[in-house]
């Protein structure tokens, strides 16, 4: 691969496709959008309609690309990895899922270009920003990343919308998470851990979900004692969510559970998205502790007001794409977030809408 990307596909067009797609052809790619849908919306860029399962139409897509981002519900990211793969382009997702990054972590070692799964908010974004903490210190002794996507005015029990995708959230709920505790890495259940939490001024509870660390583990066991994730959530959300999936066993039935939930709560215009990662070490033989803490909510962008969330997730994995094109990451093989400066992505057309 060249160091430029000129061309890139962009499959899938819900809200943080379109807009991902828009970001890049604002800032100079040549973009092909892809979608299942024959959608009606006008777009800048062309615009093509295609089966996503189908591996043959698949291949055509990426025929000519530089670059593929994939915008697609997590268990179809692994089928698009691995054309990439075989094309030899630049592959990047926003997926949460630990299985499908595995599978691409291994798929990376003989690739020809970038790998770089997890591009979104979290992981993602909040990796950079944890990395950037702990790189502060002589000596961290402890990482904490806390993230959550809201409705600015809850209503109901729950307090909750699903501005994200279904399958997703569903999968963060119930899968297994990473951490490392006293140095030991391990995995505990999710929705535990709980703690109370505040964020200009607002009380949220912060609990356990899978995938949200991405490959810190691997990068810090032996120089950061102390390593966790969590979701944060308006009160009472993780005793609901524990009772619907495990009392009444929906667990057991996650696509249901998933229609059920957005059935119930769907999405929201007026959203917020809370980042509060902090981290503690010793600075020149003194204990501190060093915070970013942020409230991102929607903003008006290429003419349009995006939610909190569409526009977090786009512009992340957007800024990447442009320094990976500029030569400022690594050209092939598999891409960490937490290697990525955060002044540096701060510093990039898209990445300044996160400044």
């Amino acid at each position: 691969m060249t160091d430029r990307i000129k061309s890139i596909a962009v499959l899938g067009l819900g809200k943080v496709g379109a807009l991902a797609a828009r970001l890049l052809h604002d800032g100079g790619f040549r973009v092909t959008g892809f979608d299942v849908r024959r959608l009606r919306t006008q777009h800048p860029y062309s615009v093509q309609t295609i089966d996503m399962a189908d591996q043959a139409a698949l291949a055509n897509a990426l025929d000519g690309a530089d670059a593929v981002l994939s915008c697609l519900p997590f268990d179809l990211n692994l089928a698009v990895a691995s054309a990439a793969h075989r094309a030899g382009i630049h592959y990047f997702d926003l997926t949460e899922d630990v299985p499908t990054t595995a599978a691409i972590i291994e798929m990376s070692q003989t690739a020809k270009a970038v790998m770089a799964p997890q591009c979104g908010l979290a992981p993602g974004f909040a990796g950079i920003v944890g990395a950037s903490l702990i790189a502060a210190f002589d000596n961290c002794r402890s990482l904490k990343m806390r993230v959550g996507a809201l409705p600015q005015h809850p209503t109901g029990l729950l307090g909750y919308a699903f501005n994200w995708s279904p399958a997703g959230v569903v999968n963060e709920y119930l899968n297994d998470c990473e951490v490392i505790e006293d140095g030991v890495r391990k995995w505990i259940s999710p929705m535990e851990w709980l703690e109370t939490i505040y964020v200009e001024g607002v009380k949220l509870e912060a609990f356990t979900t899978s995938g949200g660390l991405g490959t810190m583990c691997d990068t810090y066991l032996g120089q950061v004692a102390n390593i966790d994730y969590k979701t944060m959530r308006y009160p009472g959300h993780a005793e609901l969510m524990n009772f619907f999936f495990h009392e009444l066993l929906m667990r057991e039935q996650r696509e249901q559970a998933g229609n059920i939930l957005t059935h119930a709560k769907p999405p929201v215009d007026d959203d917020v998205v809370y980042v509060h990662v902090s981290a503690e070490g010793e600075s020149e033989g003194r204990l501190q502790r060093h915070e970013f803490v942020r409230a991102y909510r929607p903003r008006e962008i290429a003419g349009e007001t995006r939610t909190a969330i569409s526009w977090t997730t786009s512009a992340s994995v957007v800024a990447i794409i442009e320094m990976v094109s500029a030569g400022a990451l690594p050209q092939t093989g598999f891409l960490k977030h937490e290697t990525i400066p955060l002044k540096a992505f701060l510093a990039t057309r898209t990445g300044a809408l996160y400044a």
